[in-house]
């Protein structure tokens, strides 16, 4: 399920994409992150990030390699584990007026066919929720 996501916000694209790059600080303001865990990658600009999400009763953790580019502004994430079958992500923040268009795109499938019948309209919808969660947070670290 592909999904794509902008957004105008009036902070500029260095800071918009440090929050996004703030992988350890998700669990305090994204919806549904119960923690997140990081650790080095391969090289330099990747790291390992196993996030820990709950919907209701249920909990689910997966691993994703994390690609950071801050000269780009640009953040790449694929799952390498967990309930998906696959989920690519890419934040790119582009300066926009005095301010920044947040782009997000991304595309997955999960695993189960009969957990994804519910489940991936589910996170697709939830993916507006915590754009959200990231311009709020923007707003509170940087002023309104």
């Amino acid at each position: 399920m592909k999904r794509f996501f902008e957004h105008h916000v009036r902070h500029l694209p260095q800071k918009m994409y440090e929050i996004v790059a703030d992988l350890e600080d998700y669990p305090r303001f994204v919806p549904n992150c119960k923690a997140m865990t990081v650790r080095p990658g391969s090289a330099d600009d990747t790291k390992l990030a196993t996030m820990t999400l709950f919907f209701g009763p249920i909990t689910q953790a997966y691993t994703s390699r994390v690609v950071l580019d801050p000269a780009a502004h640009t953040i790449k994430a694929q799952a390498l584990d967990g309930p998906f079958a696959y989920l690519d992500s890419v934040w790119s923040f582009e300066p926009e007026g005095m301010g920044t268009r947040v782009r997000f795109e991304v595309d997955f499938k999960i695993s189960n066919v009969l957990i994804a019948a519910v489940a991936e309209p589910a996170f697709a919808a939830k993916q507006a929720e915590i754009i959200r969660a990231f311009v709020d947070e923007a707003d509170r670290r940087y002023g309104d």
